[in-house]
């Protein structure tokens, strides 16, 4: 398993990649057809939620109307993480878009469906079925 997800596994165009202050999260950032695929490797939890929160959701303010969080290369996901989706789901469906997980973990898998996260945020198991859902 490579260290940092590979940007160009997505097909992206100009990816963005960037590891957070804690070592223990990166993020690369890329669009496909329109849509922005965020892809992550390593844990998400209180220390990286910040980071995890400005992936998501880009300081600018204007949030990308269509979101597509890759977690294939998440080992861990705390309850922070599943408060930065829930803020990031409202953002974006605000701005009349949609956010969609693609490829949680069955470690990670496990703490969506048990939040029931999975109600709110379509969970695919896939990449390429997130991307044609």
């Amino acid at each position: 398993m490579a260290d940092t997800p590979n940007p160009r596994r997505h097909g992206g165009q100009n990816p963005q990649t960037w590891q957070t202050g804690h070592g223990r999260l990166s993020v690369v950032r890329s669009a496909v057809d329109g849509v922005r695929i965020v892809a992550l490797h390593g844990e998400i939890d209180h220390a990286v939620k910040d980071e995890f929160r400005q992936a998501l959701i880009p300081e600018d303010g204007a949030p990308p109307p269509r979101t597509i969080v890759d977690l294939s290369d998440v080992t861990f996901m705390d309850s922070s993480g599943i408060n930065v989706f829930i803020t990031a789901h409202h953002t974006v469906k605000h701005a009349q878009g949609w956010l969609r997980i693609a490829a949680p973990r069955e470690s990670v898998l496990r703490v969506i469906r048990l939040i029931g996260l999975d109600a709110v945020i379509p969970c695919h198991p896939t990449l390429e079925q997130a991307r044609t859902a």
